[in-house]
């Protein structure tokens, strides 16, 4: 500030001076007066032309366009350049936040948008748009509850009661494969609504299996219970002959074998869910494994048809001479159950054809075939669940637990195979499993007496 008044009084002094000398000598004093004014004139018409470039630059100009080191406007310039850039630096933080901000929204597992004071749409992430079906460039503006007409929905924000979340039907939601979201509206700024949205079918579908399953255990052990405790009752009150006495007693024990059997394939879920997968030390031969699914398997349809001429057309084709890697009695429970399932529900004098073979690619196939009624689709992705019967009462005159092919589903996965069904209504099914190549050693190392071993000797659930 000093320097701008000295500046101001030099060029007043300068002024003065030139119109002293220049003025002649009688009007000498004027000629200064007057050349102190235009002095103080001109140096007012610089100050003002430099105010006037910062002014423009101020307005529109860049921060590089005016160079003003020295002065008032020059401290000025310098100081507005500093915070002009200052400002322009926590923009671009500002961005950059905002930016990670969405990336992160992007990332998230749940479907996020955001919907301003009036319930339109104004930014959603990719989850939300594979949710609802969104487009990013029609969507965008555009209010919620038109492109989501779910009247849960439209109740839902119309009650403006967000305190809770609401469970709604997904874009792709059939009856074959429902669907499930669960939504939750947020308020926060002005009015906005932030929507959280994620996929609950799975934790659906586990609550319904939990609970079919409570059901079907307390519903399989109440009535052999039921069974067992009338048939007590029928012993401690009623004189019976040795005969009755001895019809009642095998009835009561063929209801206690059903209880064994169905908490044995209990225990035996549960170990296989609990239990890490099996390891290669172990092997089974497939030649031996065929040998004995062959001789349980025609015993079984000797005891299922005692009196029937009209047997079971059972074939058994080895044609893999070599072992699979893994816990042998699991195999053989699972492949037993596959063969028994399919002796149970074919009507005697049927076909059931079980395979094994070497595929091209190196993996393993065993497949039972079998002509029995078959399976309509809508069934199909269901039939690994426990206890899920197509018939049930057809299943508990064949003496099945539910739980059969339950345990062949854990069984393959354990052993990183897959399992295929395949089927037509009225013309048989096809039950596979596809073990990896890393599972199927291609030579033939059999055990004494081609055996198994104890361990492959246990006796297997039955469905």
């Amino acid at each position: 500030m000093f320097w701008r008044f000295f500046s101001f009084f030099v060029c007043q002094l300068a002024g003065g001076l030139a119109g002293w000398y220049v003025a002649p000598p009688k009007t000498a004093a004027i000629g200064a007066l007057v050349g102190v004014v235009l002095g103080g004139a001109g140096w007012l018409l610089i100050d003002l032309s430099r105010a006037v470039r910062l002014l423009r630059w101020l307005r529109v100009g860049d921060a590089s366009d005016v160079a003003m080191s020295t002065g008032l406007w020059g401290e000025v310039s310098d100081r507005a350049r500093r915070l002009i850039r200052a400002r322009e630096q926590m923009t671009r933080d500002s961005q950059n936040r905002l930016q990670d901000f969405l990336a992160a929204l992007q990332a998230s597992p749940n479907g996020v948008v955001l919907l301003d004071s009036e319930g339109r749409i104004e930014w959603f992430n990719q989850m939300a748009a594979t949710h609802f079906g969104f487009d990013a460039q029609r969507d965008i503006l555009q209010h919620f509850g038109n492109l989501v007409r779910d009247p849960g929905f439209a109740s839902y924000f119309a009650n403006h009661d967000f305190l809770s979340e609401l469970v709604m039907s997904g874009r792709e939601n059939t009856p074959a494969r429902p669907v499930k979201l669960s939504v939750h509206l947020h308020p926060y700024g002005e009015g906005r609504l932030l929507l959280l949205s994620r996929d609950i079918t799975a934790l659906e579908q586990a609550e319904a299996m939990r609970r079919d399953f409570v059901a079907n255990v307390s519903h399989e052990i109440r009535t052999p219970l039921t069974v067992l405790a009338g048939f007590v009752e029928t012993l401690q009150s009623l004189p019976l002959t040795d005969q009755e006495r001895e019809h009642y007693l095998t009835l009561m024990a063929q209801q206690a074998d059903r209880m064994q059997i169905l908490v044995n394939d209990l225990l035996t879920l549960s170990r296989l869910e609990g239990s890490p997968p099996p390891g290669a030390s172990d092997a089974v031969s497939m030649p031996a494994l065929m040998r004995q699914l062959e001789q349980e398997g025609r015993a079984l349809s000797a005891v299922l048809n005692p009196t029937s001429e009209r047997l079971h057309k059972l074939v058994f084709d080895s044609l893999l001479e070599g072992e699979i890697t893994g816990a042998p009695n699991e195999l053989l429970s699972a492949m037993s159950n596959l063969v028994g399932n399919a002796i149970r529900y074919t009507p005697p004098g049927g076909e059931i054809h079980v395979r094994t073979l070497l595929l091209p690619d190196a993996r393993a196939e065993f497949s039972v075939s079998d002509t029995g009624p078959g399976i309509a689709p809508e069934h199909i992705p269901r039939l690994t669940e426990r206890f899920y019967r197509v018939d049930r009462s057809r299943s508990r005159d064949t003496g099945g637990t539910g739980l059969g092919l339950a345990i062949v589903k854990h069984v393959s996965q354990r052993h990183g195979a897959e399992l295929k069904i395949e089927s037509t209504p009225g013309k048989g099914a096809t039950f596979t499993i596809i073990f990896p190549a890393s599972r199927v050693r291609p030579r033939l190392d059999t055990m004494p007496g081609g055996q198994l071993g104890a361990a492959a000797l246990l006796p297997a659930p039955s469905q």
